[in-house]
């Protein structure tokens, strides 16, 4: 209903900005594309995120990156498949002590590909890689790969029934 009056790329933006969940990241969704194809995220250091040690607290530099390539993701195919996150991988190179970025980029080219993989094989996993750099760019604080599930809908609704039956059987 929101995108009779705004924008996708605008909902995606302050919907994400102004989620209780995200906020809490203490991060701030930037910019946004009108496509959806990009995305730029701000997590600066302050008194809210910062740990024992004086530098970006661990669980906020996830959980601001957690929600993007999974909610881009979906905004991107649309209703006829499913995504869920599936996994998440976090190497932390260096204490933060200044404000982190990160950009979310997916192609038109891997969208193609991977509406192909799921018509062909009904459910495929994707893994995006995210780093979390300091305003140039050049510093890099975190890598995070994130694991996505995506599948063609009615084949994952007939596989959860199919798991639901088998569940409740002896």
């Amino acid at each position: 209903m929101g995108t009779r009056f705004l924008s996708k790329a605008t909902l995606f933006k302050y919907g994400l900005n102004w989620s209780p969940m995200y906020r809490k990241s203490t991060a701030k969704i930037i910019d946004v594309s009108p496509d959806l194809l990009h995305v730029k995220m701000k997590l600066p250091i302050s008194w809210r995120n910062k740990n024992y040690m004086n530098s970006i607290f661990g669980g906020s530099i996830y959980a601001s990156v957690d929600p993007i390539p999974m909610f881009q993701l979906i905004n991107l195919i649309g209703d006829h498949y499913v995504v869920w996150d599936k996994a998440a991988n976090i190497k932390f190179k260096k204490p933060a002590k200044e404000n982190l970025y990160a950009e979310f980029l997916y192609s038109e080219n891997e969208l193609e590909q991977i509406e192909e993989l799921v018509k062909r094989d009904n459910e495929i996993e994707i893994v995006k890689m995210v780093q979390m750099t300091n305003k140039s760019g050049a510093k890099v604080y975190c890598e995070i790969e994130k694991t996505i599930y995506v599948a063609n809908k009615e084949f994952y609704k007939r596989k959860r029934k199919n798991q639901d039956r088998t569940s409740i059987e002896p």
